[in-house]
């Protein structure tokens, strides 16, 4: 385990190393910011309250374009209800996202957000970087001011999605219409400043050079370090799905890969205190594996999720079962809330119907 903060030419060489070697490294950094052998997870609901969005990413199978007759938007009815099931089945967060809807104005959210939280007693970590840029520049803001009222209205957190790589070249290339790397960090850079945590994620293997995944992992330590903001960073790879362009890979990378990534990330960066095993993309045993490679948490039992799943058994594991596979990794399980804050099982049940 580096006993200091590694460099660009470190990290290439550490990820040059033996597959045990390289997991050697990543447990030690694990066990220093979290010495007890618990392994936490969430239990959540994902509410896609849209498919419109006019980013138009090319590795995308879940948007529709403005006009498309297969787009939609649930009403309010419809997301309540979706959370009302939620928080019956346990949930104790709920992850609104969607698309960049060129029409949906900061009024929209903030009258979402205040009829969830008066319905019900649940965390929000809802609405993506991308989406937060698009509805500020929709309804003519400042990031300050939309993403202040958008606190205000009672949102509690903010995921890291719509990162991909952070790198222009990249994003020029797969998704040239979406946000560019500058924008998503200051997203995350002013929800910081305005007492939101955060989390960051990273998708790889979209035909991107080591070094461009070196330059994602450079500018989530360097925020990080500005900030803080940060509670937990997910690493995952590429999921190929319906859209199969030429300019992207047909063939995911493999488990192998998706394990030294993750361990790479975990001795890169040192400033994050928690890194989640990403079991929704790469299945249920590589995500067992992956908490050897530096996760000490093993993500969520997810309700429902359009966007990102990718492995056959991503959306058939029950509680039971996501217990089951960290006990079998040698750990003990433990559920914690949306920004990895810990649940005694005690608070169980602190999620709940209001009226």
């Amino acid at each position: 385990m580096p006993d200091h903060r590694i460099n660009r030419e470190e990290a290439r060489d550490l990820y040059r190393e033996t597959l045990p070697a390289l997991a050697a490294a990543s447990v030690g950094v694990r066990y220093r910011k979290h010495p007890d052998k618990i392994v936490t997870f969430a239990i959540q609901r994902t509410v896609n309250y849209t498919n419109i969005c006019n980013a138009y990413c090319s590795f995308c199978s879940f948007y529709r374009a403005p006009g498309h007759p297969e787009g939609y938007l649930l009403s309010e009815e419809e997301i309540l209800g979706k959370i009302q099931d939620a928080i019956a089945r346990g949930a104790t967060g709920i992850f609104i996202q969607g698309g960049d809807h060129p029409e949906l104005k900061i009024e929209y959210y903030e009258a979402l957000l205040r009829k969830v939280k008066q319905r019900f007693r649940v965390q929000c970590h809802s609405f993506s970087a991308p989406e937060i840029w698009n509805l500020t520049q929709v309804s003519g803001l400042t990031l300050e001011e939309s993403i202040g009222r958008l606190k205000d209205a009672g949102l509690d957190s903010i995921p890291g999605a719509g990162a991909e790589i952070l790198d222009d070249d990249v994003r020029n290339r797969i998704s040239p219409m979406k946000i560019k790397t500058a924008e998503w960090l200051q997203v995350h850079r002013v929800a910081h400043r305005l007492g939101l945590r955060t989390t960051a994620t990273m998708v790889f293997g979209f035909g991107e050079s080591f070094e461009q995944r070196l330059n994602h992992l450079d500018r989530l330590r360097e925020l990080q370090d500005e900030t803080g903001g940060f509670a937990a960073v997910i690493v995952w790879p590429y999921q190929t799905g319906r859209q199969q362009p030429s300019i992207l890979p047909h063939q995911k990378p493999s488990n192998e890969e998706y394990l030294r990534m993750q361990a790479l990330a975990r001795v890169y960066l040192d400033n994050f205190e928690n890194l989640q095993a990403s079991w929704l993309t790469v299945g249920l045993d590589t995500g067992r594996e992956a908490l050897h490679f530096g996760a000490n948490d093993a993500g969520s039992v997810i309700l429902e999720e359009n966007v990102v799943a990718g492995a056959p058994d991503s959306l058939s594991a029950s509680e039971e079962v996501l217990r089951s596979h960290i006990e079998m990794a040698g750990f003990t399980a433990m559920e914690r809330d949306s920004i990895y804050s810990r649940r005694a099982p005690s608070l169980r049940g602190t999620a709940a119907v209001l009226v």
